[in-house]
């Protein structure tokens, strides 16, 4: 993954600016690195711009899986607390307890399980589905190339149109 891509470009085979910007996707722009046709690109500038790449792919992996292992934490969570909510009322009740404890221990099993375990995993759900469109998403297609954000206002639009 890092010496590939410039053994590949130092190796004798040219790297035009349609080539090269249309498979890196204009990544270069900031790094200020000017694409001509008659320009060649030495081995440097190439092993540098792929160890940037490399960096940020390796950065992008641990992200990610400190991400599902957060995940992963809410779920082990989630099975423990239904186990300790189980055996501090209905199996207490079970146990020794008579008919009227486990009436009155069922319910409050009822309201530990809704208030804490399905709000719990009401949470679980929404920060997967943060996690999936907001990382995934940004990991896989966005890439800025230094180009300033410009929000979108109405302003513009009527601005242009007087």
């Amino acid at each position: 993954m890092l010496l590939v891509k410039p053994c590949y470009y130092s190796s004798g085979h040219k790297v035009s600016e349609d080539n090269y910007q249309k498979e890196q996707g204009n990544q270069l722009e900031g790094l200020n690195v000017p694409l001509n046709e008659e320009e060649d690109h030495s081995f440097g500038q190439l092993f540098i711009h792929q160890m940037i790449e490399t960096i940020e792919f390796s950065l992008g992996t641990v992200s990610n899986t400190a991400s599902y292992l957060r995940l992963w934490a809410l779920s082990l969570a989630h099975g423990q607390l239904a186990k300790v909510f189980f055996d501090q009322t209905i199996g207490g009740a079970l146990n020794g307890g008579g008919y009227v404890t486990l009436f009155i221990l069922y319910y409050v099993f009822f309201g530990c399980t809704f208030g804490v375990l399905l709000c719990m995993d009401l949470l679980e759900a929404f920060l997967h589905t943060l996690r999936l469109h907001w990382v995934e998403f940004q990991n896989k297609f966005f890439k800025g190339a230094g180009s300033p954000y410009k929000p979108y206002t109405f302003q513009h639009i009527f601005s242009d149109n007087e």
